[in-house]
């Protein structure tokens, strides 16, 4: 079986929600999942409204393996951490994944959990 997804995807509404208080903390996630059989070499670059953009933080989605990353943490190759602000994240892999972008708000007394699957090509 081939793998399932794109190479490329793009996730254009990431804006870091406070942690707040609670025993869950306010993040953003980035989900990569690898169906296929050969490891997934994953380039990610950030774009921000106003900073020059951070490109280049390599990760590795081994076959059919799946990768959860926080993003209001440091990750990656080399390891970067996202400043708060809105950003956006071009994802580039070697081999077909798919990929989807999840964030917890703790804003309002009800908190919230939104994943959204990206522009996939």
């Amino acid at each position: 079986m081939s793998a399932t997804g794109y190479t490329t995807w793009v996730f254009t509404d990431g804006d870091l929600p406070p942690r707040g208080d609670g025993p869950l903390p306010g993040h953003e996630a980035l989900i990569i999942t690898n169906t296929g059989t050969e490891d997934a070499n994953v380039t990610v670059d950030i774009l921000f409204a106003e900073d020059e953009p951070k490109k280049g933080i390599k990760l590795l989605v081994k076959a059919e393996r799946v990768l959860c990353i926080r993003l209001d943490l440091p990750f990656g190759e080399p390891e970067y951490q996202i400043p708060f602000g809105q950003y956006s994240l071009v994802v580039r892999s070697n081999v077909p994944v798919v990929a989807s972008f999840g964030r917890l708000d703790v804003r309002q007394p009800n908190m919230a959990y939104y994943s959204v699957t990206g522009f996939g090509c």
